[in-house]
Order: structure tokens, then C-alpha cells, then sequence
């Protein structure tokens, strides 16, 4: 008899409830002290960032994404004549993605102020044309391109915090280094891989003393990463693509850590996602460079991950359906109950785990 199929995933699985008091607005300082809860198996361990050496071996390879966040939130005025005289509309802009043409497609509040053709000034150096508007989104061509736009977008743009460190506090000064990690280099993203923000460069240089290897591929995080699951059989849920890049360097590189037995653990669910997106199903690992809309669920065979640094997701998302697929849907639970007793911090400022679905270390 052939065993019968298993139910499938429903929304509900992946709800919890968390108190608004553990949602993390700033982040710890040194980055390194914030609170590390290591589950190796089926044992958790309270610790923190700076013992994260104490947890891994030597050869262990960390795969590092290197995708630099800009300040993609904007905020500019629309005028638009009228008999009565000109009038003039607040219009704010997060930017998600770049177009094929050199444009950038953006959430616009309110979408109903704009119209195809009409230009949004933000301040005195930079302006944007709506060349089209469709699905819920606006692409905007803006007057400046090359080093003239990153240095445009570096004086009048915000870093873009996500929703839930928005609805509490406004992004600031201090947010332009807090939320960028100590590596980025590839200008491009819209949110920052959480995980890597724990870094400083006191534990990278520890972790290189006692023999811990790094590798950094590029996936350049999107604001659909915020996008909550709307469909209740959670396989019908479609990912939003993201572009990422692993050079035949980084490729090789992990390649070389199976081959020789050493573990690899990314560090980040975009690091993962990427290098998952990169091997085939025998677990072999190729230069990549495209997009991946990888959804990562329970009953994912994982191809080159052996573990995974991450920080504490939201309920009902795509984020903690991956957690679970690597460590098991009860464990993951087992793990965020502890979490939430010992009051760990959560979400992108907040703390962060260490996912070992081998028990030995």
C-alpha cells in the first residue's frame, strides 16, 4: 500500500504569538553582544554573538551576502496646475527594484496622486518622470544615473526599516550604519540580510583565527521580503524573485567544503536561499547569476546547507516556513516558545539563532 500524501501546509502552522515588547526598534551595541540562542538538534543553548567562535570548528565555511542597502526611501512633492493654481502633493517612495531600461520600480503613498508623465522632485538635485503604473506599483525614470544617483539618493533617501520598526519609530541618522552590514559592497538592496548585522570586526577576526573560512555570494534583498503569505494552502504561495550572484570563485569555494566533509552554514535565509538556488539536486554547486524566487517549505530536501544563522521571523511568513523545513516543524516551534520566555529580541534588530539540525557540534 502506498502511503498516503501528506496535508498540506496551512497558514495556521506557522502562527504564533509574540509580545509587541520583543520587537527589536534598535539593535545591541557592539553588534556582537546581542543574544545567540544555539540549537544543535534537539538541545538549545543561550549564549551570545561574541561566543559564536565556541560553537563552530575550524574549516566550518560561512557563506556571507555582501549586497549593500541603499536608502531607498524617498520623500518628494507632485505639482500639478490647475485653474485654481498649482497644486502640490506629498508623495512617498520606497523603491524595490531596478528596471532593465535604467528605471526603478517603487510603492508610491498615494498611487492615486500620480499619473503616467508627471515628475516628482526630491529636493533640489533629484527628480523622478512616472513612466508607468501598473499593479500596484510605479516605475519612475529619474534625472540622474551612475555615481550622480547614488549621490542624489545618499543625500535626500532613508534607509527603508522595515514595516514593523516603521509603525514604531522613524528611520534616522543612525540607521544608515546600523542597518548595513560591516562587509556590504554591492549596492542594490532594499532590506538588509538581518543575520550578517551581528558581525563586527573583532568576532571576524577571531572566527579567521581559530580556522573559520568565509565565502560572500550577492542576493540582492527585495521588498517583497516583507510581503505577507496571503493564501492559506501556503503552496499556492508565489515568491517574489530577488537577483543574485555566486562567482565561479564562491562556487568553488563551497564546492571545495563539501568535498572535504566541512560544514557550510549561511548566514542569513537570503545567503541560503541563494546558494540553494545555485546546486542541483545531487548537491552540486555552479556560478550563478539571475534571480531566484526559491521558496523554501517544509519538505525541501536542503542541497548544500548543513546550518543557518538567522534572526527571529515573523509568524505566517515565507521566512519561517524555511527555519522549519531546516529544522523541523516542532523543534522550530520548541525553539521560538524558548525564545519568547527568555525574551529574546526579534526581527531584523533584533537577536539571533544559530540552527544546527545535527545535534554534534
Amino acid at each position: 500500500m502506498q502511503p498516503a500524501d501528506p496535508p498540506p501546509l496551512r497558514l495556521s502552522d506557522f502562527d504564533f504569538d509574540l509580545p509587541e515588547g520583543l520587537i527589536a526598534t534598535r539593535p545591541a551595541r557592539p553588534r556582537s553582544a546581542a543574544r545567540l540562542l544555539v540549537a544543535q538538534g534537539d538541545r538549545i543553548t543561550d549564549a551570545t554573538v561574541a561566543d559564536l567562535p565556541g560553537f563552530l570548528r575550524p574549516g566550518d565555511l560561512l557563506v556571507l551576502n555582501d549586497t549593500k542597502v541603499i536608502p531607498a526611501r524617498l520623500t518628494g512633492t507632485r505639482t500639478r496646475p490647475t485653474p485654481q493654481g498649482d497644486a502640490v502633493a506629498r508623495i512617498e517612495v520606497t523603491l524595490t527594484e531596478p528596471t532593465p531600461e535604467g528605471g526603478w520600480k517603487a510603492l508610491v503613498k498615494p498611487l492615486r496622486k500620480l499619473k503616467p508623465g508627471e515628475v516628482i522632485r526630491f529636493g533640489d538635485h533629484l527628480s523622478a518622470r512616472v513612466a508607468a503604473i501598473a499593479e500596484g506599483e510605479a516605475t519612475l525614470a529619474f534625472d540622474a544615473t551612475g555615481a550622480a544617483f547614488d549621490a542624489a539618493l545618499a543625500e535626500v533617501g532613508a534607509m527603508p526599516l522595515p514595516p514593523y520598526i516603521a509603525a514604531l519609530r522613524a528611520p534616522d541618522a543612525q540607521d544608515r550604519t546600523d542597518y548595513q552590514t560591516v562587509w556590504a559592497r554591492a549596492a542594490g538592496a532594499v532590506a538588509a540580510p538581518t543575520a550578517s548585522l551581528h558581525f563586527d570586526a573583532p568576532l571576524l577576526a577571531q572566527l579567521a583565527r581559530d580556522g573559520v573560512e568565509f565565502v560572500h555570494v550577492t542576493l540582492h534583498v527585495g521588498a517583497g521580503t516583507f510581503l505577507p503569505v496571503k493564501t492559506d494552502d501556503v503552496s499556492q504561495h508565489r515568491m517574489h524573485a530577488e537577483r543574485g550572484l555566486v562567482t565561479p570563485e564562491a562556487a568553488a569555494a563551497i564546492a571545495r567544503a563539501r568535498t572535504e566533509g566541512r560544514r557550510v552554514i549561511a548566514v542569513g535565509t537570503t545567503a541560503l536561499r541563494l546558494i540553494e538556488s545555485a546546486a542541483d539536486a545531487a548537491g552540486t554547486i555552479r556560478p550563478f547569476d539571475g534571480a531566484t524566487d526559491i521558496f523554501i517549505r517544509p519538505g525541501y530536501r536542503f542541497r548544500v546547507t548543513d546550518g543557518l544563522m538567522t534572526n527571529f521571523h515573523l509568524p505566517k511568513s515565507t521566512l519561517l516556513m524555511l527555519v522549519s523545513a531546516l529544522m523541523g516543524q516542532d523543534r522550530i516551534r520548541a525553539i521560538y516558545a524558548h525564545a519568547i520566555a527568555a525574551r529574546y529580541r526579534f526581527f531584523s534588530y533584533g537577536d539571533a539563532s544559530l540552527l544546527l539540525p545535527e545535534a554534534s557540534c
